[in-house]
């Protein structure tokens, strides 16, 4: 058994919590390709009321508890389904990787849910402390068979430079790139490039927070085929939510001046 200081000196939490569940799409092939787990209280507060209460000597803790607690939701729900479960988690908790994906390993054995399709998500959102360590997590969940993912890509701290060093199995652009992208020239022009590159190097791509079908034409324009947000559905509380399948065909390449 690996031991992990992480595990032996993160506090035990003092609050509980569920999950919700966000389709993502995949509109070249008309279905779901799978779901983001997303944090919410007991009785379906938002995530922000969950993480103000997680603390640094509960971030451990919390991170595995929250990727057991989805694990655990999804199994039944998405029995019988090849979907990939979508899970975020935290860089700047203490890792050992071999060591701490023991729990998830054990979680999806207990609800017969393949690793193969869990995807762990990374944002960049928050400074990463080491992430050359973060590389090493990444190199090992690919040994383990598990997607990776690098979201909120665009905003943040890092950028190609992260990308550069983790090379995740997929990127989500950031919603502030997408929002309106139908009616700026200059985000289209970003969007355009992200795609080259990341399929140069055999990345996916996802636009995450669509709200509406002009951005969805555009970015089907810019080659991206995995979509997520409001406009196909919105996270469904301990349940998988229907989805919406709209038949928006792809815009013109450029649909804004400037």
């Amino acid at each position: 058994m690996i031991n992990c200081a992480g595990c032996r000196l993160s506090e035990s939490l003092s609050f509980k919590f569920k999950m919700a569940f966000q389709p993502i799409v995949d509109l070249s092939a008309g279905m779901v390709w799978g779901y983001e787990a997303l944090v919410r209280g007991e009785n379906g507060e938002p995530a922000h009321t969950v993480l103000a209460q997680v603390t640094d000597e509960t971030r451990y803790s919390f991170d595995q508890a929250a990727r057991v607690t989805a694990i655990e939701a999804a199994g039944p729900l998405f029995a019988g389904r090849d979907m990939r479960l979508s899970i975020n988690f935290m860089p700047n908790a203490v890792y050992e990787p071999k060591a701490c994906i023991q729990k998830s390993l054990a979680a999806a054995k207990r609800v017969d849910f393949p690793h193969r399709n869990l995807m762990f998500e990374f944002t960049e959102n928050e400074r990463m402390a080491d992430p050359a360590h973060v590389a090493k997590i990444v190199e090992a969940y690919r040994n383990f068979g598990f997607w990776t993912a690098l979201d909120d890509f665009g905003a943040g701290y890092a950028g190609l430079g992260l990308l550069a060093r983790l090379q995740p199995d997929l990127i989500k652009i950031d919603m502030e790139l997408i929002r309106d992208i139908h009616a700026s020239y200059a985000k289209q022009t970003i969007v355009a490039g992200i795609v080259n590159i990341a399929r140069q190097l055999e990345v996916r791509v996802l636009a995450e927070g669509i709200e509406n079908e002009a951005e969805v034409g555009v970015l089907r324009a810019a080659g991206i085929n995995l979509f997520q947000g409001y406009y196909f559905a919105k996270p469904g509380f301990m349940t998988l939510p229907e989805v919406t399948f709209f038949a928006a065909k792809p815009a013109k390449a450029t649909l804004a001046t400037g």
